[in-house]
């Protein structure tokens, strides 16, 4: 038992990034429970700060950019090189994250959450001792503890990863490097990869296999690795890593310079290095083994269908279970949580379905992918019960560009059906718009809709979208 003169609250939330904040919100403004929120960084979290809206922001830079490369195809008289001011769009960002931190902050405090900032650890099953921002130590006590601290960009054990930048620092880069390599495969590297290429720098990715986004669909895999390479991203295929990384000269911008050096001893010399290789989950320091919440192979909290831990009154949720490390994810979940935490008793049961979670990557093109790959599909239900319909064409978009230019810019679409039905169970799409396309279309897969329901919906025209339901 705490102490009598520890604090005691209903729901106790470490972190206070999205998932945290969104369950917080409603077991506090929903239904009144005596909430508090330990964060050790800027109110949140990830997305806020390191991740979604800064990355949006900076792919929204990068596109105008790309708009105003194809503009004088229009007949707008645009400078060939149009000088880039990066570090004022860097203000302007930083201004709107901070902006954004004040608004979490005061959400909290209208809906009368207690906010302590400071690394929290278990001293006892339902006991947390914070090291706040001055030094000293409080405890406090819960009936209800969720662990939602997210998770950290991992950098590789070799000599010099320290030069290189993690996705967190890629969002302190003040001066655009010339010549960038971004370590990684996944959809971190490819966005970030993306948006620097389409800014004018040099980028250089090394990947481990033939393609990126490995765990898409291989329509997404195929066609964004070849459109990569198309607009000049020099990718290093079958990447096993650096020998080392050396420190040629220190500064920002074109004033850093670095050695990457390969196994073989050949090297090369680049301004920045990102590494994109995964993230690890932040809970080294919460002394789990105190209330005995157990942790899986790869150091991820596991978590039931209901945010349940292997301790009866402890849940985690978000980037720390490892489970669809997304942001709507987290902050679904957690609004569930609160429902069948603190909610009437026809919510006991409250849980999010992680079934067709609709997921957008916002490379250059945009991917927007939802339910199973082809591969997926074909080994739950059978060859014979599956049928693919499939298209790709130029969006309208860059009909004013030369032919050998348009090839640059596909636009491609995959619907994948099962049964006699042929219900839609993978609906996977790539080119200009499809970020805002999906989440339409994400509805009518969630309801189960079949092909059929498709060719019933009376098609929008001219837009890239109608193609999804004039399929054939």
């Amino acid at each position: 038992m705490a102490p009598v003169d520890t604090p005691q609250y209903d729901y106790i939330v470490l972190g206070g990034g999205s998932g945290g904040s969104g369950s917080a919100r409603r077991a506090a403004g929903w239904y009144g429970a005596k909430t508090m929120i330990v964060e050790s960084g800027r109110s949140g979290g990830t997305c806020v700060n390191v991740g979604c809206v800064p990355k949006k922001m900076t792919w929204n830079f990068a596109s105008v950019n790309e708009t105003l490369h194809l503009a004088p195809h229009y007949g707008y008289d645009v400078p060939k090189d149009v000088n880039i001011n990066y570090r004022h769009f860097k203000e302007l960002r930083d201004a709107t994250i901070k902006r954004l931190n004040g608004v979490y902050e005061r959400n909290w405090g209208r809906e009368g959450i207690d906010l302590v900032h400071g690394r929290a650890r278990f001293v006892g099953p339902k006991t947390i001792e914070v090291q706040l921002e001055d030094g000293t130590k409080a405890r406090y006590a819960g009936k209800h503890i969720l662990i939602a601290t997210g998770g950290r960009p991992i950098i590789p054990p070799i000599k010099g990863a320290e030069h290189g930048i993690s996705s967190d620092g890629f969002f302190e880069i003040e001066d655009l490097p010339p010549k960038m390599a971004v370590v990684g495969a996944g959809y971190i590297a490819v966005e970030l990869a993306g948006v620097m290429a389409a800014a004018g720098v040099e980028v250089h990715m090394y990947i481990r296999g033939d393609q990126f986004l490995r765990k898409f669909d291989p329509m997404i895999q195929k066609t964004m690795t070849e459109r990569y390479e198309a607009v000049g991203v020099h990718i290093h295929r079958h990447h096993t890593g650096f020998e080392e990384v050396q420190l040629l000269q220190d500064g920002k911008g074109k004033d850093k310079l670095l050695k990457l050096v390969n196994p073989d001893g050949s090297s090369t010399e680049v301004n920045e290095l990102l590494w994109a290789i995964g993230r690890a989950p932040e809970v080294e320091d919460l002394d789990l083994h105190v209330p005995g919440v157990s942790l899986n192979e790869h150091g991820f909290i596991p978590a039931d269908d209901f945010q349940n831990t292997s301790v009866d009154g402890i849940y985690a949720l978000g980037d720390v279970t490892g489970r669809a490390e997304l942001t709507p994810v987290a902050i679904a979940a957690g609004r569930q949580l609160g429902n069948r935490l603190f909610g009437p008793p026809e919510l006991k049961d409250s849980k999010l379905s992680y079934d067709n979670i609709p997921t957008v990557v916002f490379a250059h093109p945009e991917v927007g992918t939802i339910g199973l790959t082809e591969p997926e599909a074909r080994a739950r239900y059978g060859d014979d019960k599956i049928k693919v319909y499939y298209t790709k064409f130029t969006a309208m978009y860059y009909d004013v560009i030369p032919a050998e230019e348009k090839k640059k810019n596909p636009t491609e679409f995959k619907l994948i059906c099962a049964g006699p039905e042929e219900k839609v169970v993978g609906l996977h799409i790539l080119g200009l718009g499809v970020g805002e396309m999906l989440q339409g279309f994400g509805v009518a897969v969630k309801m189960g809709a079949t092909k059929r329901d498709f060719d019933s919906c009376v098609a929008i025209h001219p837009t890239s979208a109608e193609e999804l339901v004039t399929l054939r």
